[in-house]
């Protein structure tokens, strides 16, 4: 008796129509994919952020942000700009630290800021950048690990979307030097 309501089911010309939507949807389903991964991969993603290193960009608990994909691969990033990076410690996991200096450039850091304030001053070496946290107390950053070899950035954070009250661009307007 199933059997029979099964077969008129499948003859019957609402199941033809749902047949041909779902072949006419598939395609336009598999495009829509494919261009949201192209997107996030090159242009455009959305990144959570959280931990205590960006404390007071970025907000301990989280924040939700855009980032851009275009200026690492045209090397247009600026120091003073948020950028997300492959750690060197840990390579399957996105940081988000602030640029702080690009090859070539010199910078002095203070080596153990909880214990003294002592410092070194080094030059960027060609293919690297230096990026620190915020929060000096609370980053690990090139102080730990050295100059980041440019290759290692993945973009550059430039608009807050979460917590509402924060909604904002990131960008700095003051003094940005270009990597290229």
């Amino acid at each position: 008796m199933a059997l029979r309501y099964l077969n008129s089911f499948i003859s019957s010309e609402a199941f033809k129509n749902a047949g041909r939507e779902l072949t006419d949807g598939v395609p336009r389903l598999v495009k829509f994919v494919c261009c949201l991964q192209l997107t996030k991969t090159h242009l455009l993603t959305v990144v959570l952020t959280y931990g205590p290193s960006m404390l007071p960009t970025l907000g301990l608990t989280g924040n939700l942000c855009l980032a851009e994909r275009i200026s690492t691969r045209f090397e247009k990033l600026g120091v003073g700009d948020v950028v997300l990076l492959r750690s060197p410690d840990v390579p399957k996991k996105i940081v988000t630290k602030r640029l702080v200096a690009v090859e070539g450039q010199s910078v002095t850091y203070i080596v153990d800021p909880k214990n003294s304030d002592t410092s070194e001053t080094l030059v960027v070496p060609k293919g690297h950048v230096w990026v620190e946290g915020d929060n000096i107390y609370e980053s690990n950053d090139s102080r730990k690990f050295g100059p980041v070899p440019y290759g290692l950035l993945q973009g550059r954070v430039f608009w807050r979307i979460w917590p509402p009250k924060d909604f904002g661009s990131l960008v700095q307007s003051k003094g940005k030097d270009s990597v290229s």
